[in-house]
C-alpha cells in the first residue's frame, strides 16, 4: 500500500473535511493510504509547516492539485510542498482541469517586438508550450482532470505503462 500525500488548496475549501473523506476513500479504493494535511485544532503555523513536511517525508508519492488558486497560478504552499518532495526524490503527479499551454491559458498577447508574449499586466509569459511554469511542468507528471485521473496515472506508472 503506497502512501500518497495530497497537496493542494483543497484544505481551504468550505467542505474540506468532506473533500478529505472522499479523497481518502478514493485512494483506499485504489489500494493506497492518503496522507491529508488537514490542520489540527489549535495548531500554530509552525506546527502545520513541520507536520506537512513530516507527511511528505513519509509519503511514497505526492499528488498535487495544480488548479489556479487565488489567481492564475497554483497555490504557493502546494508549490513549496512539491519542491520539498522533489528534493527528497519523491515522484509527483500534478493534476489540473486545464492543461492548455500557459500562453493560451493566460490569454497572453504577442509576440511583441522583443519576440515575447505578455500577460495583461505586461509581464513576459514563458512560451515553451507547457501548461504551467517550467519549474513545475518539467519535473512533474502532469495529467488533466482531478484526483481520480491522478490515481489512474499512478496505477499506469506502477504497472510500467506509459504515463
Amino acid at each position: 500500500m503506497s502512501k500518497l500525500y495530497l497537496a493542494g488548496p483543497d484544505v481551504f475549501r468550505p467542505d474540506a473535511a468532506a473533500w478529505a473523506a472522499h479523497a481518502v476513500a478514493r485512494c483506499h479504493e485504489c489500494g493506497h493510504r492518503a496522507l491529508v494535511p488537514l490542520d489540527a485544532a489549535g495548531a500554530t503555523a509552525g506546527d502545520i509547516y513541520r507536520n506537512n513536511l513530516l507527511l511528505i517525508a513519509e509519503a511514497d508519492v505526492v499528488l498535487a492539485n495544480l488548479n489556479p488558486f487565488r489567481g492564475d497560478e497554483p497555490d504557493s504552499g502546494t508549490c513549496v510542498e512539491i519542491g520539498y518532495a522533489l528534493a527528497l526524490g519523491k515522484p509527483v503527479i500534478g493534476y489540473a482541469e486545464d492543461l492548455r499551454p500557459l500562453r493560451e491559458r493566460l490569454g497572453a498577447s504577442g509576440p511583441g517586438a522583443d519576440g515575447r508574449y505578455r500577460d495583461g499586466a505586461g509581464n513576459a509569459v514563458e512560451d515553451f508550450g507547457l501548461p504551467r511554469n517550467l519549474m513545475l511542468a518539467v519535473p512533474l507528471q502532469l495529467v488533466q482532470g482531478g484526483i481520480a485521473v491522478a490515481l489512474a496515472a499512478l496505477e499506469r506508472s506502477a504497472s510500467g505503462q506509459e504515463p
